[in-house]
């Protein structure tokens, strides 16, 4: 198979594992009252505050679109906007105990997803080996091609 017979199949493997991901995120958040999005962005402040485009450039998304997230977060009680000392304008997002308790209730059919598929994987190692696969993936495209998120 020739270079760009590989890289149309591969880009239409990515594209329907990240609509499967999708699905299982949406079918998981919905009893938490979230949507995968929101899921998302939370889970991206969990451990620490960030700014906005901060969150956009780990999750490989738009400014504009994780800022409509946030505002909406913020406004249902999930997430509050805190002082960023590194920078006036540009606060930092970060989950309310009303936003974490949601994504603990995430947490059992995470764990229980995360179960089914690792064996179907052939255990912890075969899960690991595919994040790898999927790692070096990232980074080769990122050699290859650097790009910044869109910022639109």
């Amino acid at each position: 198979m020739s270079a760009p017979e590989l890289l149309s199949d591969t880009a239409l493997a990515v594209f329907r594992l990240n609509g499967r991901f999708l699905a299982v995120a949406e079918r998981l958040a919905r009893p938490a009252g979230l949507t995968a999005t929101w899921w998302q962005v939370l889970g991206a402040v969990l451990r620490e505050p960030l700014p906005v485009a901060g969150i956009a450039r780990a999750m490989g998304i738009t400014r504009q679109s994780v800022q409509r997230v946030a505002d909406l977060l913020v406004e249902r009680g999930l997430a509050v906007y805190e002082p960023n000392p590194a920078h006036r304008r540009a606060k930092l997002l970060a989950p309310t105990e009303e936003g974490r308790a949601a994504i603990e209730r995430i947490t059992p059919g995470h764990a229980e997803f995360a179960a089914r598929l690792s064996e179907a994987l052939g255990g912890e190692e075969g899960f690991a080996a595919v994040r790898d696969a999927l790692e070096r993936l990232s980074k080769a495209l990122e050699a290859v091609e650097p790009v910044e998120p869109p910022t639109a």
